[in-house]
């Protein structure tokens, strides 16, 4: 290693384990702060964002005119994006996020025991939590409400395509710490677009890092995975299913199918693939597919789908594995409940999934035998997300099993802890 790149990874260590320090510090202060300083300190964040709309979008217009610049994919554009319209929501998260329940101090179980003793079990934060994400710039707001909610301290570390944007957004978070007279390193950004410091985030800060929690593509999951000596609480991809069975009403399943897969194509809760019942492709497939393709959505399908549609292109095995994050869906014709289940089990990354069925009794059957995080009844997946759960806003969605799983909310960043209360008793 030269004497220049021994001095800049030097600095960056330097830089890594001064945030991990204050922040260390900065959660054994929130541990004594009440809710209503907790919620203070939210609304004037809030109050920030929305007063400096205009400076936040005027940072991401730096942050769009780069990644236009860089070629980046129109639904890597489309999450990069902030307009009045998002700046808002992300206050509007943050107001929800005031008014959930407080999730730290909970009595989540009280039990006596026979000699006298009283135990209970005590919702409590995890610590200092690291977060790293890419170009979504509205994670910060999200993630760093829902960990000053939850008595959490946070690192945040954002992409570089959207480093501005989180810059200005992070100044808001930390004024309204500063007017609640709470600690301003509650909420740190890592100051460089620098990818050693994930590296270094990742492998060299156990001793201040409790958990991470990684928002982003493929490729930075697998990192995170990979490289992490902290527990990771994250999912791999969102290859979600939409299942039109053939008791669905048809007008129901296209304009769910077509939501699940339009609204918002670069979503982790966007359906990729579309599975539907042989005995109602008659009657069903044609509607659905003219809806997506008047919406602008490329179809693959498989042999049965390609016979009946010219518009299609063939599937490839490969597609029934991507999460395209794109306007394309592939399609598959399966012969009932059974084929259906089979598919996402083989093909599914355990995300979300949709039966559009009038069936009661197939429908409970899917919802009771897939193991995805997310089970949707008559719905489009579009609402695998914490706001929509009525979580105020979510850091990511966990398809894990330990610890949490689907939207990770200001709940999920909590652990629990024992308190037991004796009058003297002594073990034999």
């Amino acid at each position: 290693m030269s004497a220049t790149a021994k001095a800049a990874a030097d600095e960056l260590a330097t830089t890594m384990r001064g945030l991990g320090q204050r922040a260390k510090a900065a959660a054994r202060q929130l541990a004594r702060a009440t809710p209503a300083q907790k919620d203070a300190a939210l609304r004037a964040a809030a109050a920030a964002i929305r007063a400096g709309a205009d400076p936040i979008i005027a940072a991401n217009a730096r942050d769009m005119e780069a990644a236009r610049a860089k070629g980046l994919a129109k639904s890597m554009l489309d999450r990069l994006l902030l307009d009045a319209g998002r700046v808002e929501g992300m206050a509007r998260s943050i107001d929800e996020v005031i008014a959930l329940p407080e999730p730290v101090g909970r009595v989540l179980a009280e039990w006596p025991r026979p000699n006298g003793m009283t135990i209970q079990r005590v919702s409590v934060p995890l610590g200092v939590i690291g977060i790293i994400y890419e170009s979504r710039p509205n994670v910060t707001a999200d993630a760093g409400a829902l960990c000053l909610k939850s008595g959490n301290a946070v690192i945040l570390r954002g992409g570089s395509e959207s480093f501005h944007s989180s810059r200005a957004i992070h100044a808001c978070l930390q004024q309204g710490l500063r007017s609640a007279g709470l600690p301003e390193d509650a909420v740190q950004m890592v100051p460089t677009t620098d990818r050693a410091a994930v590296g270094y985030l990742l492998a060299n800060m156990q001793e201040f890092v409790d958990v991470v929690v990684p928002r982003g593509g493929r490729s930075l999951i697998e990192r995170v995975l990979q490289d992490a000596r902290v527990p990771v609480i994250g999912h791999l991809e969102g290859i979600c299913h939409t299942y039109v069975h053939r008791s669905a009403d048809r007008a129901m399943a296209t304009a769910v199918t077509l939501n699940a897969k339009m609204r918002r194509t670069g979503i982790c809760g966007a359906t990729e693939t579309l599975l539907i019942d042989r005995d109602c492709v008659a009657s069903h497939y044609q509607p659905i597919a003219d809806a997506l393709v008047a919406a602008g959505c490329e179809l693959r399908g498989d042999a049965e789908i390609c016979a009946r549609d010219a518009r299609a292109k063939p599937a490839t095995e490969q597609d029934w594995r991507t999460e395209y994050l794109d306007s394309i869906i592939s399609i598959r014709v399966v012969a009932g409940v059974d084929e259906a289940m089979a598919h996402i089990e083989r093909y599914g990354s355990g995300h979300t999934e949709c039966i559009v069925a009038a069936d009661q009794e197939v429908a409970d059957r899917f919802l009771r035998e897939l193991d995805s995080a997310i089970l949707l009844h008559n719905a489009s997946t579009q609402f695998a997300d914490g706001g929509e759960f009525g979580m105020g806003a979510e850091i990511g969605i966990a398809t894990g099993r330990i610890h949490a799983r689907g939207p990770v909310g200001a709940e999920q960043l909590t652990s629990f802890k024992y308190v037991v209360r004796g009058s003297g008793q002594t073990r034999k």
